[in-house]
């Protein structure tokens, strides 16, 4: 019970990397509030809560900015208090050939995988300014470090998150705040499961991962309650890989 008392925000918890992190903040004992525009995220607070844990669902566009302060007010409102924060929302664009890249699909990109980081991470950060700090997680992928052919939007947008990471981190050390980027590979949720349906994806993928198969999303959460929790107190401005072994092949 690491979060005995304390409270957390989780983005994006609807489904996958998101709903696992929620139930597992819950499960080690803290009071969770979920953001996101997928109402069956309300699902997830709902497990949480049916299983003697604390939770709420609150309708949240991390593309307005109004909104991603509003979510942390209602965690301050509903439960006294923010301790951390897990920064997963984010959507995955259909593969496209870099010169085919429409702006529409770039922009769309950009706002809810960058933007809505960048204004979950000012809410919080606001607020962690007055409260004494506290740690925020944001969620990249492997794209943030290497590239993938087709992709390049939603490459650019996650090198970028590791940026916003990296430099939040060093600006804001000394207040007692520290924030890091998780960068998984390969994981089975149901974004990704067009793709692990595909036998040829799916042999092309495995022959670059050293473990030879997908992650599950509970196999990201445990490095998401390690970096928001005193454990992790020297580690900040960190990239954490959780591939499989897929970037060290």
């Amino acid at each position: 019970m690491q979060f005995k008392d304390k409270s957390v925000v989780v983005t994006g918890a609807s489904t996958g990397i998101g709903r696992a992190a929620a139930i597992a903040f819950a499960k080690a004992g803290a009071s969770v509030t979920i953001g996101d525009v997928d109402v069956r995220a309300k699902d997830t607070a709902t497990a949480i809560q049916a299983d003697g844990g604390q939770a709420q669902f609150v309708s949240c566009d991390v593309t307005d900015a109004a909104q991603t302060t509003g979510l942390v007010e209602a965690a301050l409102k509903t439960f006294g208090r923010l301790d951390a924060a897990f920064n997963n929302a984010g959507i995955l664009p259909a593969p496209v050939p870099f010169h085919e890249v429409e702006t529409e699909a770039l922009n769309q990109i950009i706002e809810v995988d960058l933007k809505g980081v960048f204004h979950c991470m000012q809410a919080q950060i606001r607020h962690f300014l007055t409260s004494g700090g506290g740690a925020i997680v944001n969620t990249a992928s492997v794209a943030g470090v290497i590239a993938d052919p087709y992709m390049s939007a939603y490459v650019a947008a996650k090198h970028a998150v590791v940026g916003l990471s990296r430099a939040a981190a060093v600006e804001y050390a000394q207040q007692g705040i520290r924030v890091n980027a998780i960068a998984p590979g390969l994981i089975n949720t149901p974004m990704t499961s067009q793709w692990l349906a595909d036998p040829e994806f799916t042999a092309a993928m495995y022959a670059h991962n050293v473990i030879g198969r997908a992650g599950q999303p509970e196999e990201i959460a445990g490095t998401v309650l390690h970096l928001c929790s005193d454990a992790a107190s020297f580690t900040n401005g960190s990239v954490v890989v959780v591939d499989g072994g897929q970037t060290a092949h």
